[in-house]
């Protein structure tokens, strides 16, 4: 049977935290102590501007750059009365309505109770609301939002009326909880200490806000390891192994003290090799990290992540289709396993916002249906939300990905130095054709009698060998010696063109390299 784990990297100078289901790494989880993400904390802000045009402020909350803030996403004293929607995620309802205008919920200058929802991802701050939410294992405290909420996944009707009954006993007035997953197997009294807990939590948070100016942090969410541990140790989950004695021991603590029922989950790793390559989770990385993923039936996936979106490709590849099989079949074959592909990928890559997938064209409706529907059971299984259309008659769907920190791809990799982060250079044809025109273009203009290049070697090499007789031509349209230097150290899109007399200086044979 495969294992279901949670795997804690943590004897280097980073954090890494692997969650495997059913054998399969589903999400990988990166904590760097110098770059600690800021989702969940809880600041006291100063708000710097106000623009009416977007419906937003921006707010010092005293991390590099200015948060952002949406009109939507401040609180009002009219959010009223509880509100009994069973149907939400373990999270803050949605808000209803149209937003008021941001000029009369805030003023520049006034200090502000926020909490950050989305970490700064390239240029942008950090998104932050005035909603506040404080997680706890089994129910999430809303203090700002008069509301009961039971997660849709707590299946049976007498779970779902013992703990909205336990809620409404202990919640306060103006405020709301609501109940997560996995309290549909806690018992009252844990439930109960949860939100204790929480209540206790909240109070401290507005002691520290009335005795420090803004801006400040007045909370910190829990570290990476132990929030992962928090939200997904379950009992379909093996265990929790950790390669660190230090992050050992405070996970034994934490455990102990808020879910004792589990304390015998936790272990410590001794195998000899790294703790990430027993458990293949580095090849699993370095996987996620390619544009191109292959299919077990010989197909393949090509992902493409811009600013924008990220594009999917579906192609079948090696793949020719088992013998008996018409087209249709093989293409929906492919498709269908691409489905199951794309949803791991997403979330393991953490790829958020719009994502377009190309799926092989296929001829029959019944099959477009099929592959939408295997799309959607797949992403059933994430817990950031996410949209999908139906499949066009070209094969196109259109899919919304939440996002609430930066993708694998961004948290491990800098834009390549050769191309700066274009995914392409210009080839070495290119270059020498563009090297002749300036040459042509600038001859009027170069002082001496010989004209000098200096190319990267590769570039200097096809001007010498293969393009040597569009150099000639050019040596007779502008009537003077070209001399051609590789060197080693140039980018293969640069070159320089100077020009010299003989005679003057040291000279450089032609295809001597200097």
């Amino acid at each position: 049977m495969a294992q279901s784990v949670i795997v804690v990297n943590a004897d280097g100078p980073d954090k890494r935290v692997a969650l495997i289901e059913n054998g399969i790494l589903s999400e990988l989880y990166l904590e760097r102590e110098r770059a600690r993400g800021t989702v969940g904390n809880v600041y006291k802000g100063r708000v710097l501007r106000v623009l009416p045009g977007m419906q937003a402020a921006f707010v010092d909350i005293g991390e590099d750059k200015a948060a952002f803030l949406y009109a939507g996403d401040i609180a009002r004293p009219s959010d009223g009365p509880p509100t009994e929607g069973d149907e939400t995620d373990e999270g803050l309802p949605r808000r209803g309505g149209k937003a008021a205008d941001i000029a009369t919920l805030v003023r520049p200058g006034q200090e502000i109770l926020v909490q950050v929802v989305k970490d700064p991802i390239s240029n942008k701050g950090a998104r932050i609301t005035t909603y506040i939410s404080l997680p706890g294992r089994n129910v999430v405290f809303m203090p700002t939002v008069s509301h009961i909420g039971i997660s849709r996944r707590v299946g049976t009707d007498r779970d779902r009326r013992r703990l909205r009954r336990l809620v409404e006993q202990v919640r306060p007035p103006g405020g709301g909880f609501v109940v997560r997953t996995v309290a549909e197997n806690a018992s009252n009294g844990q439930v109960r200490a949860d939100m204790d807990y929480l209540l206790k939590l909240w109070a401290n948070i507005k002691a520290n806000e009335r005795i420090h100016r803004a801006p400040v942090l007045l909370y910190r969410d829990l570290d990476l390891v132990l929030r992962v541990v928090r939200d997904n140790l379950s009992p379909e989950l093996d265990s929790v192994i950790a390669d660190d004695r230090v992050q050992f021991d405070r996970l034994q603590r934490f455990v102990n003290a808020f879910l004792p029922d589990y304390a015998s989950k936790i272990e410590l790793y001794e195998g000899r090799e790294p703790i990430f390559d027993g458990y293949g989770i580095e090849a699993e990385i370095d996987r996620a990290l390619e544009r191109q993923v292959s299919l077990k039936s010989g197909g393949t996936l090509i992902f493409d992540q811009g600013e924008a979106l990220t594009a999917v490709d579906v192609n079948t590849g090696k793949f020719v289709g088992a013998k008996g099989k018409t087209l249709e079949e093989t293409i929906t074959q492919t498709n269908l396993e691409a489905a199951d592909e794309i949803a791991e990928q997403l979330r393991l890559r953490n790829l958020g916002g719009l994502v377009i997938i190309d799926f092989i064209d296929m001829d029959r409706e019944s099959n477009r249906r099929k592959v939408y529907r295997k799309l959607q059971d797949a992403l059933r299984k994430d817990r950031a939300k996410a949209h999908i259309t139906k499949i066009s008659e070209m094969g196109l769907v259109e899919m919304t990905r939440k996002r609430t920190r930066e993708s694998l791809q961004r948290m491990l990799t800098g834009s390549c130095s050769a191309c700066n982060g274009k995914g392409y250079t210009k080839s070495t044809a290119t270059v020498a054709y563009e090297i002749l025109r300036h040459i042509r273009r600038e001859a009027a203009h170069i002082p001496g009698d010989v004209i000098t290049v200096a190319a990267h070697p590769e570039v200097a090499d096809l001007m010498r060998g293969a393009e040597s007789s569009a150099v000639d031509e050019t040596v007779k349209r502008v009537q003077r010696a070209i001399e051609i230097h590789a060197r080693k150290g140039f980018h293969m899109e640069h070159f320089e063109v100077k020009g010299k007399t003989p005679g003057r200086g040291p000279r450089a044979k032609d295809g001597e390299d200097e």
